[in-house]
């Protein structure tokens, strides 16, 4: 039976965020005192619809610590109800790593049920970002391991410097993919492939990572070893000016169709096609192919 669609259209859009950092708790996951391990960043001008998440735990590679995934998860649940983002970029604020994955010395610390519990957070979190309303995508400029790969997976869009490295690794740590790395990888690269990268264990670099698809883009990298977040930025920047209900819509039809069978995901598409019949863009769009200009859509 094909499962109701959420309405997306007909949501109440709450207040939308300050432009700028958004407040998180100032504690570091080790206890001691720190900024936020998640800073938020809404870009102006001319980028203007670009939200940027910013993982920002240096003394931890940005593993997924009890706090990093506590104010992640209060990002995103403040950031899906904020109409004016358009794109969310997640980027890391340490050279040399995106996020090294799971905090194992904090996870040594933990009983097998609190391990249980935070694993399960940590799958939630991931869920949280991979159902985002607007076009999601990671920029990884260096390390990616274990759950920092889930959660680049968890995005939409994935784009890497050349010198990245990449791969479910938990094998080699006496472990399995548990924050949905089992599912998304298959999906991404194939069954067999994905098997035999998390029964190995292997380390990709960015440009390997490109030429098996796991990847959009692969960029060499540059002295101040951001060239992956300012080509995501472009590729952003190409997803700003489309209709953003249509783009929302057609991400509702992609992901939820790659679940069911074809004749279920072509119901899933029709639903969302209607969806989009009665918006402003829709006509706008009509109109500006009529008078043969840009079109200007508003996201009503």
């Amino acid at each position: 039976m094909l499962r109701s669609l959420p309405r997306v259209l007909s949501r109440a859009w709450h207040a939308p965020l300050s432009r700028g950092s958004l407040p998180t708790r100032g504690c570091a996951s080790d206890g001691t005192a720190a900024g936020p391990e998640i800073q938020v960043r809404a870009l102006d001008g001319p980028d203007k619809g670009i939200t940027e998440i910013l993982m920002n735990r240096p003394h931890a590679r940005n593993s997924l610590g009890k706090v990093l995934v506590s104010e992640l998860l209060e990002a995103l649940a403040r950031l899906r109800e904020d109409q004016q983002v358009r794109v969310l970029l997640f980027r890391s604020g340490v050279k040399g790593v995106f996020c090294a994955g799971a905090d194992l010395k904090e996870r040594e610390q933990m009983s097998e049920a609190e391990v249980g519990i935070f694993v399960q957070r940590l799958r939630g979190m991931m869920d949280e970002i991979a159902a985002f309303p607007a076009p999601t995508i990671a920029a990884m400029d260096g390390f990616a391991l274990g759950g920092g790969l889930e959660l680049a997976l968890a995005c939409d869009l994935r784009v890497a410097a050349s010198t990245a490295v990449m791969g479910l690794i938990e094998t080699t740590r006496g472990l399995l993919p548990g924050a949905g790395g089992t599912q998304r990888l298959p999906r991404c690269l194939g069954v067999a492939l994905a098997k035999e990268l998390i029964f190995t264990g292997r380390r990709l670099s960015g440009v390997q990572a490109h030429q098996l698809g796991l990847v959009n883009h692969a960029v060499d990298q540059n002295e101040e070893g951001d060239a992956a977040y300012h080509r995501a930025c472009a590729l952003a920047r190409e997803i700003l000016p489309q209709a953003p209900i249509a783009v929302r819509l057609g991400k509702i039809a992609i992901n939820r169709g790659m679940e069911v069978d074809i004749a279920s995901g072509m119901a899933i598409e029709g639903i969302c096609y209607a969806q989009n019949i009665p918006t402003k863009d829709r006509l706008e769009g009509m109109a500006a192919f009529r008078e043969k200009r840009p079109p200007r859509f508003v996201g009503k």
